[in-house]
């Protein structure tokens, strides 16, 4: 066993602290995730091995001794209980991913480009009309409403329904509320989810949603979705489109404003937007911690210790991909950094099935705000930016903006 186990900071109020305490501890070290006990994984290579080991499950139910307990009073409950592909394992996993990964063939993706294109224009000419001596909130007018119209597309959710979503799925990423403010929450959320679904099944149309409902209704062979299965289907499509994308899109605007080099490596033709898309979620990832794997054997780490067979295991994907031992200069954003590899949209069976269209989204966000808005900058230091109180959610509450030069 590691010495005093670490707690992890609910606010994510020094993540990069947090981060090098991770590493100092070793490849894995027991942390107190409110109130859970997990081994936090920050070791690249190791957590590569542990997400891609058929001895690892995200299926709590079957697999960690601690899940009823868990699910009763655990603030976080909702990640460790939704039946959907993230908490799935084995043949279960491949069923529901099988169902899914339709929506985000190659095809539909390159079918999105001129959608996201004109859901940016169309956010940018909003942000035109501002007036150029005020400051904007960068992540309030462009980086929300971009992906939650996508995957609001893609889901079929109607606009007047979105903001709903929104402040719902918000809480589910925040990691400062009390298991029953927790589960008030998720109650609301779970009410406009059957909401959609009754409203799909009376009136369907060429949306992931009702394809969902007609694999539901009518499939056979016991591989047809549950209930259950639906509705926490369709809330990972919104929550993991929507929340993630806007961070990746707040950082990346945060990254380029605070090191004026980095886009001027772009202007010249030195890189490009989707390596800055991929250095900013190895620098700074949407996610910092994702809740929770389990051991179904003893599992020998590099350094002597154990994860016991049932001890629940935390990807604490950020401090990965700063690993001192994977990347020169890990914690220097550099566009120009080759290769590329960080572990922000997973690794093995579990891999995010959305990271084309969210590579997609954010690389044609910044291109056509920085088209737009060639003198866009900060208006305040990077250093006062605040962060979004999670562990999880890896983003700051507001970024403002001034679009145009002070003389404008």
């Amino acid at each position: 066993m590691s010495e005093k186990i670490l707690v992890l900071d609910p606010t994510g109020s020094d993540p990069h602290a947090e981060h090098k305490a991770l590493h100092a501890r070793g490849p894995a070290t027991l942390v107190d995730i409110l109130g859970v006990t997990a081994w936090s994984v920050s070791d690249p290579d190791l957590l590569r091995q542990l997400l891609r080991s058929p001895e690892v499950s995200k299926d709590g139910r079957a697999h960690w001794p601690g899940f009823a307990d868990a699910v009763a009073t655990w603030p976080l409950a909702l990640w460790i209980a939704v039946e959907n592909m993230f908490t799935a394992y084995g043949a279960d996993h491949r069923r529901l991913r099988r169902m899914i990964a339709p929506a985000f063939s190659a095809r539909r993706i390159a079918a999105l480009e001129p959608v996201v294109e004109d859901l940016v224009a169309h956010l940018l000419d909003g942000l035109d009309r501002a007036p150029a001596t005020e400051a904007v909130d960068l992540r309030e007018h462009f980086a929300y409403p971009l992906p939650i119209a996508v995957i609001g597309r893609l889901m079929g959710v109607p606009e007047a329904r979105r903001h709903g979503f929104r402040a719902l799925v918000d809480g589910v990423f925040s990691t400062n509320l009390s298991a029953d403010e927790a589960a008030a929450n998720t109650a609301v959320l779970y009410g406009l989810l059957d909401e959609l679904i009754a409203d799909k099944r009376a009136h369907p149309g060429d949306d992931m949603t009702s394809l969902l409902i007609t694999a539901r209704d009518e499939e056979g062979n016991g591989q047809a979705l549950s209930a259950a299965e639906l509705r926490d289907t369709l809330l990972l499509m919104i929550s993991a489109g929507y929340e993630t994308t806007v961070n990746v899109i707040d950082q990346a605007v945060t990254a380029l404003l605070t090191d004026p080099a980095q886009l001027a490596h772009i202007r010249t033709g030195r890189t490009g937007w989707y390596a800055v898309v991929e250095e900013t979620l190895r620098h700074e990832p949407a996610v910092k911690h994702l809740p929770l794997r389990y051991a179904l054997a003893d599992i020998p780490l590099p350094d002597g210790q154990k994860i016991a067979k049932g001890d629940a295991i935390l990807a604490s994907y950020a401090a990965a991909n700063r690993h001192p031992g994977w990347h020169s200069e890990p914690d220097r954003f550099d566009a120009t950094r080759p290769g590329g590899d960080h572990l922000a949209f997973g690794y093995g069976v579990h891999f995010c099935l959305g990271a084309p269209l969210a590579r997609l989204e954010v690389a044609t966000a910044l291109r056509m705000l920085f088209g737009r808005f060639p003198d866009l900058r900060l208006a305040v230091p990077a250093t006062d930016l605040p962060l979004l109180p999670s562990l999880i959610s890896n983003g700051h509450t507001h970024l403002p903006v001034h679009l145009r030069p002070a003389d404008c």
